[in-house]
């Protein structure tokens, strides 16, 4: 039982890293987003301190999901964990594609404007 326990943490871990690579991924996306649907841009300086830590982040999270595969592994339980662990790791590639191709989506994001 607590080694059910200690994996559910692992999962709810790698889950909330892969949610937040994509936000801190989306940082400098997502403002481009908004103020092509009129919201405003007076408050983009906000994602600034955001953008210098993303590739931290998304390390932290690639390293979190890698652990999580690897106690789900270690522990016999990847064929009943693969697709949670699936989910977690699509977001952080989509995360790492993101970063890559910020400067590609924010042209296409101004040229819509």
């Amino acid at each position: 039982m607590d080694r059910e326990i200690a994996m559910q943490k692992f999962l709810s871990l790698s889950y909330l890293s892969s949610i937040s690579a994509l936000g801190v991924a989306t940082c400098c996306v997502l403002p481009m987003t908004m103020m092509l649907l009129g919201l405003g841009g007076s408050w983009l300086a906000v994602f600034g301190k955001i953008a210098a830590a993303s590739y931290y982040v998304l390390a932290i999270s690639s390293v979190l999901v890698a652990v999580s595969w690897f106690v789900a592994f270690r522990r016999q339980s990847l064929a009943r964990l693969k697709w949670w662990l699936s989910g977690t790791t699509t977001m952080t590639v989509l995360a790492w594609v993101v970063v890559f191709n910020e400067t590609r989506i924010n042209d296409y994001l101004i040229m819509r404007m």
